[in-house]
């Protein structure tokens, strides 16, 4: 009977170790975005707002007023084109840039940078105009007052070139910036607005 002791001691300090451990286990696994660990012990990679860098800021600061200046371009097109392939790109570059603005607001807002406000004037918006495709206000202002088909001709010039600066602005984001979802973005503004450029300089050659 007396060697119950001993053998309950023993018990209870092997207990004891493995609490210990599993406890050392549990301090030092941190859940956050900064301190989570693989399975190797290994940082995890950073997602979301944590991935960010500067130039993903102002990717999305310049894409911003950038896509808000081509939808005022599109908008026009119902009212003041007489071609039914220009109708139907303006309504496609509203139909795809729209949602991006809005994903792109998002994402500075959890970043806790500023986003640009709708409606101010974009043509000068961080001296973009003309090294990223801006168009100044005289261009939007001939645009407006033009139609038939000179606002076509008008409008897949001008286009084109806005599309370019995209194409260049998108590129620049995937070699230098970091967040996957805006390195995502920029892919498929390559993508989409290099196919419109082929598409509007073969309509601009078939006039």
């Amino acid at each position: 009977m007396t060697t119950s002791h001993p053998i309950r001691r023993a018990a209870l300090g092997a207990a004891t170790a493995c609490a210990v451990v599993l406890l050392a286990a549990c301090g030092g696994k941190d859940t956050g975005a900064h301190g989570a660990t693989g399975a190797h012990g290994a940082p995890a990679a950073s997602t979301g707002a944590d991935a960010h860098n500067a130039q993903d800021v102002a990717f999305a600061q310049g894409m911003i007023p950038h896509h808000q200046q081509a939808l005022e371009m599109a908008r026009l097109a119902s009212g003041h084109s007489a071609s039914a392939q220009v109708k139907a790109l303006a309504a496609r570059v509203e139909k795809a840039q729209d949602p991006e603005i809005r994903t792109m607001t998002g994402w500075l807002e959890s970043w806790g940078e500023e986003a640009p406000m709708a409606g101010m004037d974009h043509s000068g918006h961080g001296g973009m105009t003309g090294m990223s495709g801006m168009m100044s206000a005289d261009d939007m202002t001939s645009l407006e007052n033009s139609t038939g088909a000179d606002f076509d001709r008008k409008f897949l010039t001008l286009m084109t070139a806005h599309h370019q600066g995209a194409v260049e602005m998108a590129t620049t984001e995937k070699d230098k910036g970091r967040d996957t979802r805006a390195t995502r973005m920029a892919d498929d503004v390559i993508t989409a607005q290099s196919a419109e450029i082929k598409e509007m300089k073969g309509l601009l050659a078939a006039r």
